[in-house]
């Protein structure tokens, strides 16, 4: 059904990513920078009043019909619940309290994610720090698709059922991509979700637990919000393999559209990053930016030059440090 995309293998290059130069460049230029780096002071009382809205919800939604419940979980609850998975990334970068309260934003990681249903935060965080040191790179960055994906999903029907799947896909792909030893934060992480889902379902019966597992499945695939997974890194334009969305949605989202901004500086928080686009902003643009989540997952289904592949990968030399 439709034509096939027309790669038939990822963009290998053999250059390091650019983030690292370009974030030495606007430091020596613009060293006043460094004064954005460091904990957001309101990010752990939005995530606190996020995650009391949903228990709230789950009262709410208690006696409802089945077709109410599913809808609200896409149009309400799902919409939260992708934005504090966004809050747990931002968190995962030491944000919430700061470096020197690793474990603080660790356990405030795991609160954060009571309303996604499943566990999440601790593995996000094992995992994105290879994201941002290995960006592309072969068998360590598990934001790439595997070979299966790029081959098998390759026409617009295909890639549009990819879409909906992306929840199953980010979360199975680790395990065969880099596979890596659980942990305890994990085991806690798990132990907390799964015993505030029981409560909740003690308390209110099966419907709630659905609405919150559901809205964090349905609105990490075929989502508006969604359009961020295929956004920030599939290469749109030739050679370039980070863009950025500076539209309404990052009001929502802990401006995670500023992707770009974000990889160049990782431990300034979201809150702070349209600052560095207009400190830095010859450095942002004049590169090519999305104007559009839902044009991205557009274009994505019918463009057959872009499909799981369009991703630049590399052989990355591991890092000795502790991961």
């Amino acid at each position: 059904m439709g034509n096939r995309v027309t790669r038939g293998d990822f963009e290998w290059v053999y250059t390091e990513q650019p983030h690292t130069q370009r974030r030495w460049e606007i430091l020596a230029k613009y060293p006043t920078i460094k004064s954005l780096m460091g904990p957001d002071p309101h990010l752990k009382w939005i995530v606190s009043g996020m995650v009391l809205t949903q228990l709230l919800a789950c009262y709410l939604v208690k006696d409802l019909s089945w077709k109410w419940i599913f809808f609200w979980a896409y149009a309400f609850g799902g919409c939260i619940n992708h934005s504090m998975a966004l809050a747990i990334h931002d968190i995962s970068h030491n944000v919430a309290f700061g470096n020197k309260q690793a474990k603080w934003n660790r356990w405030f990681a795991v609160f954060a994610n009571l309303p996604i249903g499943l566990p999440y935060s601790a593995s996000f965080k094992k995992y994105h720090i290879d994201h941002h040191r290995y960006l592309g790179g072969d068998a360590l960055d598990v934001d790439v698709p595997t070979d299966f994906e790029g081959w098998f999903f390759c026409t617009p029907f295909r890639k549009f059922i990819w879409l909906i799947l992306q929840p199953l896909f980010y979360g199975l792909r680790p395990l065969y991509v880099n596979p890596k030893t659980v942990t305890q934060m994990e085991i806690f992480n798990a132990l907390v979700q799964f015993s505030i889902d029981f409560i909740i379902y003690y308390l209110w019966g099966l419907k709630p637990v659905v609405y919150l597992i559901s809205g964090t499945l349905l609105c990490m695939g075929l989502h508006p919000i969604a359009g961020h997974f295929i956004a920030e890194h599939y290469m749109f334009l030739k050679g370039y393999e980070t863009y950025s969305y500076y539209g309404p949605l990052n009001w929502i989202t802990f401006n995670a559209g500023y992707h770009m901004e974000h990889h160049d500086f990782p431990s300034i928080p979201g809150c702070k990053l349209p600052m560095v686009k207009k400190i830095a902003a010859e450095y942002y643009d004049n590169l090519p930016q999305h104007q559009s989540w839902v044009r991205v997952l557009w274009d994505f289904v019918f463009d057959d030059t872009i499909g799981p592949y369009s991703r630049i990968k590399r052989i990355c030399k591991l890092a000795t440090e502790n991961q």
